[in-house]
């Protein structure tokens, strides 16, 4: 494998993510539902899409939590949700909004 010249130097600014851009992308885009970019997709290690893309925001983690909690209610499924999240940069703005829906929904989760 060939190494790349960057390797062991600070990234270039040109390739850093715009972090309070992305988050601010998050709260404030609406997915489009007849956009296929713009639905959830899910990859090998959890969710694909980034905020700038309007492929991965609020909206998309309330409907996916609120699917989980329509689920265990369907189920009957009553024990406790375990909650994670990883270091992303989203990972605490989409931590939060979980957590908003399941408390709205009475499920227990732990952290």
């Amino acid at each position: 494998m060939k190494i790349s010249p960057d390797a062991g130097k600070p990234a270039d600014q040109s390739v850093l993510v715009n972090v309070p851009k992305l988050v601010t992308a998050y709260y404030e885009s609406r997915p489009d539902p007849s956009n296929p970019r713009q639905r959830v997709a899910f990859g090998t290690s959890g969710h694909r899409g980034s905020a700038l893309d309007v492929a991965f925001n609020e909206w998309h983690i309330l409907a996916i939590s609120q699917a989980i909690c329509d689920y265990r209610k369907l189920r009957k499924i009553d024990g406790p949700l375990f909650l994670g999240m990883d270091t992303h940069a989203l990972s605490e703005p989409a931590f939060a909004s979980a957590m908003e829906v399941l408390a709205a929904n009475d499920i227990d989760f732990i952290t």
